[in-house]
């Protein structure tokens, strides 16, 4: 039996962030098994294909693309950087600063993984249909530029 609200909400099911949840983690149960395969976990995987997008990139900026909070976003540099898939060289205008670039290694794990996610795109795409598909990430786009506060 249905308790009787007291309070105006709209449907759980029509809440936004729920959605978007729901979606992210029907897109990540297909990357996650690929990734465990390769020994990556998605945040470590989100690092190493952003600092792969720009070449070289300082922390802040980093943290930035990535959506991930400095503490971790610390703690996984040090982990690529132990396992010598990220390298940190310093800034010669600002010794302050460091930017990080990626090693043959990291490399090598993009050439690796690159084909395998395009692989699940083209799956996902043809679940879901090329136009359909392009549609999602012009709307998100859009969404995210309108909504985002910053």
């Amino acid at each position: 039996m249905k308790k009787e609200k007291s309070v105006p909400i709209r449907s759980f099911k029509k809440s936004l962030p729920m959605q978007l949840l729901k979606a992210r983690e029907a897109a990540m149960s297909r990357f996650r098994p690929m990734l465990r395969t390769h020994g990556l976990t998605e945040q470590r995987w989100r690092v190493i294909r952003a600092i792969y997008e720009h070449g070289s990139i300082d922390a802040s900026e980093l943290a930035k693309e990535s959506f991930l909070l400095s503490p971790s976003l610390t703690r996984i540099l040090k982990f690529l950087e132990k396992e010598k898939i990220v390298k940190r060289i310093g800034d010669k205008s600002d010794l302050r600063r460091s930017v990080f670039n990626l090693t043959d290694k990291g490399e090598k794990i993009i050439k690796n993984v690159a084909p395998e996610t395009e692989s699940l795109y083209r799956e996902i795409e043809l679940l879901f249909g090329e136009k359909k598909f392009n549609q999602i990430f012009l709307l998100l786009e859009r969404f995210s530029s309108k909504v985002n506060k910053d």
